[in-house]
């Protein structure tokens, strides 16, 4: 190994280890600090373990655990005497590590960001350190602690998954926070509820510790904490949950003591512990759907958006092969007149003349079949001239089955890759119904605005009304069209006699 190696990796070790001992003071005091305010069915330090095992990466875990064992050693020494060396050394070392375990299995649903691993840590972390913290007491004690340790237990887990919930969705929040959307999540209903269980939680914190008010208080926070996740899924809830846990611990009196416990906040507690869990789950599955309509939205913006961009791709090689068919049409009637030229100054004047009427028919027809490759006057004249005076128009006039049609509105306005489309889909609508169904065939065309929307409605059915289109061409028609009408947000609807399409102009929206 060379020597700058060595020097970077001692150098990179030095870094680290200020970090890493910064890391756990401040961890230690955090725990120091929150405990003094705790309740023991509100343990902050078992929320801040959890979230300093969030926000920090494995490789500063050791220092969280020296942090821990800081904290330890200020509050336990001194209990030595009463309760035990084995006590202070065993407890003290088994929660962290068991804490740790629990976020480490947890690795792979976190980073997946899967619905329910907050509840998932949160329960275990709770069951296990608040269950074998009271039985180690049990265990290594003089005298164990009084109350049952059932009861003892409960408190002690109900303690430890309330902080959590209460601490770790707003470490989740912070380390989150360049992914969250705040101008969008601080709208005017949810300033309002916001606001509103703020007022509440002032409300509980001023009123008496033991009036009927304040708990009432205390309760009704629940309601803009379940509008919050209604309104912001995952994201209400782990704003609302924390504000309404803080409201009722701050107005909770604390003794000071160790295992400090008040009844009617136990209550409360419980109540919020049921309804923050209930909450984050009803939330996270509200965000997961949204994710999932958001995805699927998108995903079919970027169907509709690469159909009409093949679409137009498709136009666009019609438009070039229709150009070169034209100059090919072009050279051959120019060939030809200098033939019949030729033949008119040899005298071949007969001759010339049926030269000159088979080149006109056949001229007129071969530039018809271009125009119905790519109907190049749209560009020039929109789409209802393009029908009019194009190759289809004359075709389907062969056909003696169509009647006059009826256009209104102005195409120009529209943009020309929705015209072709509008003209594609009426070709194939009008060929469908000639093949399928008998009698003379109607068009309609529409071009306007229907309230912020610029389109076209079309509608092809047949002159006789009492005529009913077959099943086979309605479902004929919606296979064969609905591409065509999508691809510009529009719908086919299938009526009785007749086909009713519409367009919408995206670039008039």
């Amino acid at each position: 190994m060379s020597v700058q190696k060595v020097a970077g990796g001692f150098g990179s070790g030095a870094r680290t280890l200020g970090e890493g001992l910064l890391i756990a003071a401040l961890y230690a005091v955090t725990c120091w600090a929150t405990r003094q305010v705790s309740l023991d069915q509100f343990f902050l330090p078992a929320g801040v373990r959890i979230a300093s095992l969030l926000l920090w990466p494995v490789r500063f875990w050791p220092y969280l655990l020296l942090g821990e064992y800081i904290y330890y050693g200020h509050l336990r020494f001194p209990l030595i005497e009463n309760y035990g060396l084995s006590w202070v050394l065993i407890s003290s070392a088994f929660q962290f590590p068991t804490a740790a375990g629990v976020v480490y299995l947890h690795r792979r649903q976190i980073a997946r960001k899967k619905d329910t691993w907050l509840l998932s840590v949160a329960s275990a972390a709770a069951v296990l350190i608040g269950t074998g913290t009271v039985l180690i007491a049990h265990l290594f004690w003089p005298v164990p602690p009084p109350g049952g340790i059932v009861a003892i237990s409960f408190r002690s887990v109900l303690g430890d998954y309330v902080a959590i919930l209460t601490v770790v969705p707003l470490a989740v929040l912070w380390k989150q926070r360049l992914e969250i959307d705040w101008l969008s999540f601080l709208n005017s209903r949810t300033a309002y509820v916001l606001l509103t269980l703020l007022a509440l939680g002032f409300v509980s914190i001023l009123l008496p510790h033991t009036s009927v008010e304040r708990t009432t208080a205390q309760l009704l926070m629940a309601a803009p904490v379940i509008a919050l996740t209604c309104l912001q899924g995952w994201l209400g809830a782990a704003i609302g949950m924390p504000l309404m846990n803080l409201f009722v611990r701050i107005g909770t009196p604390v003794t000071g003591l160790p295992y400090s416990f008040d009844l009617e906040s136990f209550n409360i507690q419980l109540v919020a512990a049921l309804s923050g869990t209930a909450l984050l789950a009803l939330g996270s599955r509200i965000t997961h759907f949204f994710h999932q309509c958001t995805f699927h939205a998108s995903a079919s913006r970027q169907v509709i958006s690469n159909a009409r961009t093949s679409h137009s791709v498709v136009e666009r090689e019609l438009r070039n092969r229709a150009m070169d068919l034209r100059k090919i049409g072009d050279g051959l009637e120019s060939a030809l007149s200098e033939t019949i030229e030729w033949l008119k100054v040899r005298g071949y004047h007969d001759m010339a003349s049926g030269l000159l009427h088979v080149a006109t028919v056949h001229s007129s027809k071969f530039r018809a079949q271009t125009s119905m490759v790519y109907p190049s006057s749209m560009e020039h004249v929109g789409l209802y001239l393009a029908l009019q005076v194009g190759g289809l128009c004359d075709a389907w006039e062969e056909t003696a089955r169509v009647e006059r049609l009826h256009l209104s509105g102005d195409p120009c306005r529209l943009d020309l890759d929705l015209q072709l489309n509008v003209y594609r889909a009426m070709t194939e609508a009008v060929s469908l119904l000639m093949e399928h169904e008998r009698g003379k065939l109607r068009i309609r065309a529409r071009c306007g605005r229907h309230g912020t929307t610029h389109g076209v409605v079309v509608t092809i059915g047949t002159a006789d009304v009492r005529h009913r289109l077959s099943r086979a061409t309605v479902t004929m028609a919606i296979g064969r069209l609905s591409g065509r009408t999508q691809v510009y947000g529009g719908t086919v609807q299938c009526f009785p006699n007749r086909i009713r399409m519409s367009f919408a102009d995206p670039s008039m929206c």
